[in-house]
């Protein structure tokens, strides 16, 4: 594009450029020739003026001026001599003198036929080279007599070719000044083009981080300005896609193990049963851990079911206005129980009763697995305390255990399916490591917030912000 621009401009310049010379050119040739003719004009008036003194002088001391005609014009011819000009006298329609052939190519009306009149006739011939021609007749009485002056134009066109070559010169050298300047100014009109394209081609080549100059506030720095918007969108999106492929196959990576163990124990013992002599009691033990293996097979299962169900309901869940102290009540039906058969004490407080807007079953489960996990981490005669208040913002739920806590650097994967903090200790509780994903996609659903403070060794508390109660 760039260079079908430079050449079109270039064209259209040349054009213009040789316009101009050839215009200007024209009306120099036009000033000279008009010059020359007013030239010729007044020599010739003036030298036919002084041929008719001379003429009466002649004719009163008693001599012909025809017969002398060539004796009267040798100081005039004389004169024309240094100047290349010519002149020749007519009488009766005929030549009587000339000093140079003044015969006109093609003209057979020499000297011209003015009918007596006192008028001057001008005009050019330019073969075999130019010269302008000016004849007028004279006065009465020697109206039979004519004046023909040759004036020779060569220096006047030879001044001009050299003036329009020196103009065509002059051009050619602007020609290439102009290409010059034409060419780096295209460079830098398409400088942003050529930016563009090279990150566009950066970019298709992986390199999403990518990004064009903005100088300015014209169209180019708007364009510079979206294209960096584009580009920063594309390189989100494509970190995005990366970031969840690595949490899908971190996903399956986990599965994987987590499924691997369970099943190799269940074999084991089947195996077991199958090919060695086992007492019946033996027998029950080993029933009894193949049935714990598939409860938590099935356990897991449910919870992948659960979890697939809530990442992809595009729908909230049936809302209703859920009292904090009854869902306090309900979660303590079922995990004081729990709690009093781990040594742990349990304990659910509430500044004042107040509704969070919501699913009350969704609700349950988010609390319940918060305080499962409370349990798992911490030790027996520890406790766990969940309480709840309003801001101005919004309500907020809080579960506190003093358990085992969490490193910097592991509170930032705990949402993560099948990620365990410890994991010897979680499997042994039968965790398989997918309760705060659950919890995490409920409290989307519910347009919330889930936090995490925790330090090892001390514990860790989980803050729930709803906007909407």
């Amino acid at each position: 594009m760039k260079r079908r621009t430079f050449f079109a401009m270039l064209i259209l310049f040349l054009v213009f450029l040789n316009s101009m010379i050839l215009i200007v050119s024209t009306v120099i040739l036009n000033d000279k020739l008009s010059a020359d003719r007013e030239r010729c004009l007044a020599e010739h008036y003036v030298i036919a003026s002084s041929l008719i003194k001379d003429m009466q002088a002649l004719e009163q001391r008693g001599s012909l001026a025809k017969e002398n005609m060539a004796q009267l014009m040798r100081s005039y011819s004389r004169y024309l001599q240094g100047k290349d000009g010519g002149l020749a006298v007519a009488c009766s329609g005929k030549w009587i003198y000339k000093s140079a052939d003044p015969m006109p190519a093609g003209n057979t009306e020499i000297p011209p036929d003015t009918e007596w009149k006192q008028e001057r006739i001008v005009y050019m011939e330019d073969e075999p080279f130019p010269v302008l021609f000016v004849y007028g007749s004279f006065p009465a009485p020697w109206q039979d007599y004519g004046l023909l002056y040759v004036g020779d134009l060569t220096d006047t066109f030879s001044s001009w070719r050299h003036t329009k070559n020196l103009l065509f010169l002059m051009g050619a050298v602007m020609m290439f000044v102009m290409a010059f300047f034409l060419f780096q100014f295209l460079n830098l009109i398409f400088r942003p083009l050529r930016q563009i394209s090279g990150a566009s081609a950066r970019i298709a080549k992986g390199d999403y981080g990518s990004r064009l100059p903005v100088r300015g506030k014209d169209e180019v720095a708007g364009v510079a300005c979206s294209f960096n918007l584009m580009a920063e969108q594309v390189e989100t999106q494509i970190r995005q896609l990366r970031e969840t492929a690595e949490q899908k196959q971190q996903f399956v990576d986990n599965f994987s193990h987590e499924l691997r163990i369970p099943l190799t124990a269940i074999y084991g013992y089947a195996e077991y049963m199958q090919k060695a002599l086992i007492s019946e009691e033996e027998r029950y033990e080993c029933t009894r851990f193949i049935m714990s293996e598939c409860g938590r097979l099935q356990n897991m299962a449910n919870q992948l079911l659960k979890l697939a169900l809530l990442k992809h309901s595009e729908d909230e869940p049936e809302a209703e206005d859920c009292s904090v102290v009854a869902l306090f009540e309900q979660s303590a039906g079922v995990m004081r129980v729990k709690a009093e058969e781990k040594g742990l004490r349990l304990s659910y407080g509430a500044v004042r009763d107040f509704s969070i807007r919501g699913n009350m079953e969704q609700l349950l489960i988010l609390l319940n697995n918060l305080i499962d996990n409370g349990m798992k981490a911490s030790r027996p005669g520890g406790e766990i305390r969940v309480s709840a208040w309003l801001k101005e913002t919004g309500a907020v739920v809080e579960v506190e255990d003093h358990g085992i806590g969490m490193e910097p650097d592991q509170i930032g994967h705990i949402k993560d399916a099948f990620y365990r903090v410890d994991k010897a200790r979680s499997r042994a509780a039968g965790g398989a490591g997918l309760g705060l994903s659950i919890c995490e996609s409920i409290v989307r659903l519910h347009h919330g917030e889930m936090t995490f403070v925790s330090e090892p060794g001390k514990g860790t508390v989980v803050r729930l912000y709803f906007t909407k109660f």
